[in-house]
């Protein structure tokens, strides 16, 4: 008999039902979720992104996800509250709102449709990252213990960082704004499209790269998404080419076992507070 054991990451997005009110969904965020002082908000986009898979049963994918964090969400209960917009042949788009105790911590537009009915011919000059295998690579028992410390979420990761953009883990940030690596759950769940939008962003800020230390708040995460991953290794990169202002923007790819990117994501974040 094969004991069946379900993954954390299935566990923190999970959803119930409303009995009374259709598009309503209770979640209960994980405390194992966390980075600095909030729940990470992959993980808040790929909650909100299960409610709206829910709501539109052919077209289960999200294709493009936009959210904008509103306020931080920490652990504990919260709800989701979707609305259809448009249901079209190819593509459904709707909304979803996630607040705790009444008060709204992510707003989301997507839409959904079916990867798995997309595949199809690729034209792309996009190139995979070129990463040392990962055993040759940086893992998270490597990291600061203060690192450890802020972000529980690491424990649930096998990270692995290129070590080129790990200089900033010694005191020796490149200043080139890049961190890369290889991506997979520590219990073993293979990736998928909810689990892309976490995987989006999963890594360091690349602020860290830039010699700027402290957590980096997002304000709009923009997914898209563009193939079903193939089982094993995600390779991730993220990079920025512009801070003014106060903000930066970190842009993402994902790409899987069988070389194919697979994601692509653009965020808008606050520089870190203690720069």
């Amino acid at each position: 008999m094969t004991t069946v054991i379900r993954s954390e990451f299935d566990e923190g997005i999970a959803l119930t039902g409303h009995p009374e009110e259709p598009g309503r969904y209770q979640a209960e965020l994980g405390a194992g979720w966390q980075i600095g002082g909030g729940i990470n908000g992959g993980l808040l986009l790929a909650v909100a992104g299960h409610a709206l898979s829910l709501e539109h049963d052919e077209h289960p994918d999200p294709v493009s996800i936009s959210g904008y964090y509103l306020s931080a969400a920490t652990p504990g209960p919260a709800t989701v509250r979707t609305e259809v917009l448009r249901t079209g042949r190819g593509l459904s788009t709707g909304t979803a709102s996630l607040s705790q105790d009444g008060v709204e911590r992510l707003r989301v537009v997507a839409s959904h449709g079916d990867l798995a009915a997309v595949e199809g011919e690729v034209r792309t000059t996009a190139v995979p990252p070129q990463l040392p295998p990962p055993d040759q690579c940086i893992g998270v028992e490597h990291a600061p213990p203060q690192l450890i410390e802020q972000a529980a979420l690491l424990e649930r990761f096998d990270l692995r960082l290129d070590p080129a953009t790990v200089g900033w883990a010694l005191g020796q940030p490149s200043g080139n704004g890049r961190i890369q690596g290889w991506f997979r759950l520590r219990d073993g769940r293979q990736p998928d499209p909810l689990l892309l939008l976490l995987v989006a962003d999963a890594l360091p800020p690349v602020t860290f790269d830039l010699g700027l230390p402290g957590w980096a708040p997002t304000v709009e995460l923009t997914v898209h998404l563009r193939a079903k991953p193939a089982p094993g290794w995600l390779r991730v990169t993220h990079a920025t080419r512009n801070l003014a202002g106060g903000y930066f923007e970190e842009d993402a790819e994902v790409w899987d076992e069988a070389g194919r990117l697979v994601a692509q994501s653009r965020q808008l974040a606050r520089v870190p507070r203690s720069a």
